[in-house]
């Protein structure tokens, strides 16, 4: 217990009074520092005894909308102090909030309750900038009848667990069913030397003797030999669109938020196999990062920080904006070669055989509209198809992607796209071109309905949208070599589902 100046004053005045009691040998002086310090007394056992009855009936209550909440998220915490029984003491009530939480307004975090109240509230504008679990400390209370000044601690130690920003509850599988195997696996495998038995086959002429299966020879009664499977590498490209469509959802929760978690930990598995690692990202104008495979650390940490940085296509961009952004990069045992900018945002480039330039075969094209020549009519049906092929290519970027891939690489390649179902025809396409050259493709889809705000304010028409996207998704898995998976919020997606039970159960 603590006294104020107010006390403090009394004191300083009885002190005077025996001191002129002492000099002036008066004692009756003496009477009135009796009488002083009996008041003092007095007072401070009243004091006492409120105190008392006001720890017992006071209630400190610090509570928000959720007790899990995103990094530096606002968010309102309410600050409730209330008393049994009015009180002749005059509080004040701190918050006790978590040494990180920012406040708008620093006085926001205590409320004060006056004498003779029963109690008083406050709500303040909090977030939390650093991911963990934060414990408010108890709240402490002051306590105060002008001349004495006690303080305490009041309330529990609520907390509140606070999450990065991002996706939280990924749903990643097939019809609602959750997809239970790691992203990147693959079945890939070699007769050899290994650990697993494959087959048992006579022996040939050329064929060791360790070979060899005795138990199975001296079965048969003739040389046996037994065969081993062992998993091999797999070239590994992942073929990633971020156009525009792919900026639907909250804020660190598009779609590209949820299909970049699934591209991490694909390429997690990648790098745990040992499997050579590529990277193709396709923007609205083309092509915007080109990475080989490749097994090596520095390639593996290259596409992290890519798949980490990479955002949406900006809504409205310049061409110098875009040439800027292209980082066209190919990797080969840690080095990397000159980046190259996508075709749309390159500009005139030389063609392969060093042939004219895009924009000298423009010139040639509307010279030839006009010439009547037998070798200029020879010529225009080849250059009206390149550029038909132009315009395709600008149309329908991510197929292009794909097909220029396939056509660079002679060896078989594993294909994981990630995309959303804004174009159905080109998804099939980019699919059905993948496949090509004996190659695993897996398509990693993001439903819009799943991400538009409102999406989900009539059920009814977004559970037909979802079986329109559930209808795309069987026909790419129905393709030899394909599997295609959703990949979207958990939550939005159970309540899509749980539409549809009730709409069938009142069938």
């Amino acid at each position: 217990m603590r006294v104020t100046r107010h006390l403090w004053g009394c004191v300083s005045l009885a002190g005077f009074l025996a001191a002129l009691a002492v000099v002036l040998e008066r004692p009756l002086l003496l009477a009135g520092v009796v009488l002083i310090g009996a008041w003092l007394l007095a007072a401070q056992s009243a004091f006492l005894a409120a105190l008392e009855r006001t720890r017992r009936g006071l209630s400190v209550t610090r509570s928000m909308p959720s007790s899990s909440v995103r990094t530096d998220e606002s968010v309102p915490v309410t600050l409730a102090a209330t008393l049994e029984d009015p009180a002749p003491l005059h509080l004040d009530v701190d918050a006790g909030l978590p040494t990180a939480t920012k406040t708008a307004d620093g006085d926001a975090t205590t409320v004060s309750v006056e004498p003779e109240a029963t109690g008083a509230e406050r709500t303040a504008v909090a977030s939390w900038p650093v991911v963990g679990t934060h414990t408010f400390d108890p709240a402490r209370v002051t306590a105060t009848d002008g001349r004495f000044r006690e303080t305490f601690a009041a309330g529990g130690s609520p907390t509140v667990s606070v999450e990065s920003r991002g996706p939280q509850a990924i749903h990643v599988g097939e019809g609602g069913d959750r997809l239970t195997s790691v992203y990147g696996e693959h079945a890939l495998r070699r007769s050899g030397r290994g650990l697993e038995p494959s087959e048992l086959r006579e022996h040939v002429p050329g064929d060791a003797a360790k070979q060899i299966d005795w138990k199975a020879t001296a079965r048969l009664a003739t040389p046996y030999v037994r065969e081993y499977e062992t998993e091999t590498t797999r070239r590994t490209l992942l073929v990633v669109d971020h156009r525009r469509p792919l900026a639907s959802g909250p804020p660190a929760e598009t779609k590209l938020d949820y299909l970049r978690e699934v591209m991490l930990a694909t390429a997690e598995s990648a790098r745990d196999r040992n499997d050579p690692l590529g990277l193709r990202c396709v923007g609205d104008r083309g092509v915007t990062i080109d990475l080989e495979p490749a097994a090596t650390a520095e390639a593996y940490a290259t596409i992290r920080r890519e798949l980490l940085d990479i955002e949406p296509t900006p809504a409205a961009s310049s061409p110098q904006a875009s040439a800027a952004r292209m980082r066209s990069q190919a990797t080969d045992g840690g080095r990397s070669e000159t980046p190259r900018a996508s075709r749309e945002d390159a500009g005139p480039s030389p063609s392969i055989h060093g042939g004219p330039t895009r924009r000298t075969a423009r010139h040639s094209v509307r010279d030839l509209e006009g010439d009547t020549d037998p070798f200029a009519e020879t010529l225009r049906p080849f250059y009206a198809e390149s550029r038909r092929d132009r315009r395709r290519a600008r149309d329908r970027p991510l197929s292009d992607a794909v097909r220029t891939s396939l056509t660079s690489s002679l060896s078989a390649t594993r294909t994981i796209v990630f995309t959303d179902d804004a174009d159905p025809a080109e998804v099939r396409e980019t699919a059905s071109l993948a496949r090509r050259n004996d190659s695993d493709v897996m398509v990693f889809l993001a439903p819009s309905v799943l991400y538009e705000p409102g999406g989900l304010d009539d059920i009814e028409q977004a559970y037909e949208r979802y079986r329109e996207f559930e209808s795309l998704r069987r026909d790419l898995s129905r393709l030899e070599g394909v599997r295609a998976f959703e990949v979207g919020p958990a939550d939005r997606l159970g309540t899509v589902l749980e539409a549809a039970r009730d709409r069938g159960g009142r069938r």
